[in-house]
């Protein structure tokens, strides 16, 4: 019996998510194990020491991305089903994609994939990226459509990674560069592919209400609380880890109070505008994270804090109005202004940070920076060596341009694709609704006169 048109599209989710699974489960079947069991005390106590200083810290990111992040995204009043869920899909989907692509590159070894807590927090330092590039989007594109969009970013954030990281030797060791950069501009690459040149219009249902605007304070400040631990994760132990910790605090202290005051300022009465708090508060994570365990003054966390708050703020106020009426730019949740300007700002600043300890040490003191991973530091340490701290500042400047050119590239190819009709985009008039993917109880209940027709039309979408 052939499926009706009508409830074809309802079963594409399923069906790819199905489909990814099974193939998933029959990959870690055929290839992915654990390590042998330590026999050696010593080696036991190892990986015990291990496991306990990266569980906490993995456990913070957990809470970050799943809690802090989704209810920032609840912002929208009528679609806050839709953004946690989609969020946490999305967390699941790219991470094991990410285990997946990163297992084949680089740690197959014999027919099998190792895995550790390490591998999978790596992994989901991938996923961080889909999870940002969906905000520019966030209510006008379907669930399939974000899937394609992760199954395309990771590949191309990991191939970006590895030239950054280990070709160019950046120092990034929170992801400003890597993650906050990339993910912004693709988001924006697929923003403006996705919806070509034409103008959207304004829906009654993207202004945020009290309550929603609420909730998604609430997620700032659990984003605020746990962001040192994504910072400071993969520092090396010790004064580096303590160094990355203590300056990502003070940055995100000194972009909090910088919010307010921005905030009240650019407003005539003076009040504050929750957006701005829900933002500019994180700025200062974003930027600091590219020299966080850098031997920087405490003073120049601050004042990176402080100037990434104010990027921030006049970005919401000034520069995203601009680019929608000069460049008919869609980016819903504002991450141009939270990822993209911070993130040049802490790249910029890294620049100067470079060059400025080359001169306090006279280039002989390559423990002064402290990169994150075994390959950056054999770089950075070969340039120190032969006192190419400029070679270092150009590194750091070639890698913001890698990451901007390579993921509005992408970004664009990416959103082109997502124009396919069998992705069922949804229409304008069905956008930041949860009715289009969730069965609300209070709808179900007390239909309305024209609940056939909506649930008709509902069904051709997903």
């Amino acid at each position: 019996m052939a499926v009706p048109p009508s409830t074809y599209p309802r079963r594409l989710l399923p069906l790819f998510l199905g489909l990814f699974q099974a193939a998933l489960l029959l990959f870690f079947a055929l290839f992915v194990t654990y390590d042998e069991p330590s026999t050696q005390a010593e080696d036991t106590s190892l990986v015990a020491d291990q496991v306990y200083s990266t569980f906490p810290f993995f456990q913070d990111i957990q809470v970050m991305l799943v809690v802090g992040l989704g209810l920032l995204l609840t912002f929208l009043p009528r679609y806050g089903f839709s953004s946690l869920t989609h969020n946490f899909l999305l967390l699941n989907f790219s991470m094991q994609w990410a285990l997946v692509l990163q297992g084949l590159l680089h740690h197959f070894h014999h027919g099998q994939i190792h895995l550790d807590l390490h591998k999978l927090l790596i992994s989901e330092f991938a996923a961080v990226t889909v999870l940002i590039s969906v905000g520019a989007i966030l209510g006008r594109a379907s669930p399939c459509q974000l899937l394609v969009m992760a199954t395309c970013e990771i590949p191309i954030y990991l191939a970006s990674e590895w030239v950054i990281v280990t070709c160019l030797g950046v120092l990034d060791v929170g992801g400003t560069i890597t993650i906050h950069v990339f993910s912004c501009y693709f988001g924006l690459g697929v923003s403006k592919a996705l919806f070509r040149a034409t103008q959207q219009p304004p829906d009654p249902k993207e202004t945020p209400t009290p309550s929603s605007d609420l909730m998604a304070l609430v997620g700032t400040l659990v984003l605020w609380v746990f962001w040192p631990s994504f910072v400071a994760v993969l520092c090396h132990p010790g004064d580096a880890q303590h160094r990355a910790i203590l300056n990502t605090l003070l940055a995100m202290s000194a972009s909090a109070i910088t919010t307010v005051v921005a905030s009240s300022l650019l407003q005539r009465d003076g009040k504050l505008s929750p957006g701005h708090l829900q933002n500019g508060s994180l700025a200062g994570g974003v930027a600091i994270g590219v020299l966080a365990d850098m031997a920087v003054p405490p003073a120049a966390a601050l004042v990176l804090g402080s100037l990434s708050a104010v990027l921030c703020v006049l970005g919401f106020r000034f520069l995203t109005p601009l680019l929608g009426r000069k460049l008919t730019l869609h980016d819903q949740c504002g991450i141009h202004n939270l990822h993209g300007l911070p993130g040049i700002l802490g790249a910029a600043a890294s620049v100067v940070a470079v060059l400025v300890a080359s001169k306090d040490t006279s280039g002989s003191q390559p423990s002064q920076l402290s990169p994150v991973g075994g390959n950056a530091s054999e770089v950075l340490e070969g340039q120190w060596r032969g006192g190419g701290a400029g070679g270092q500042a150009l590194c750091q400047a070639a890698g913001l341009a890698v990451a901007v050119g390579a993921s509005l590239l992408a970004g664009l190819l990416t959103g082109a694709a997502l124009r396919l009709p069998c992705l069922a985009r949804p229409p304008e008039r069905l956008c930041f609704d949860d009715s289009l993917y969730f069965k609300i109880q209070h709808q179900a209940e007390s239909p309305g006169p024209d609940s056939s027709a909506e649930e008709g039309a509902l069904a051709l979408k997903e």
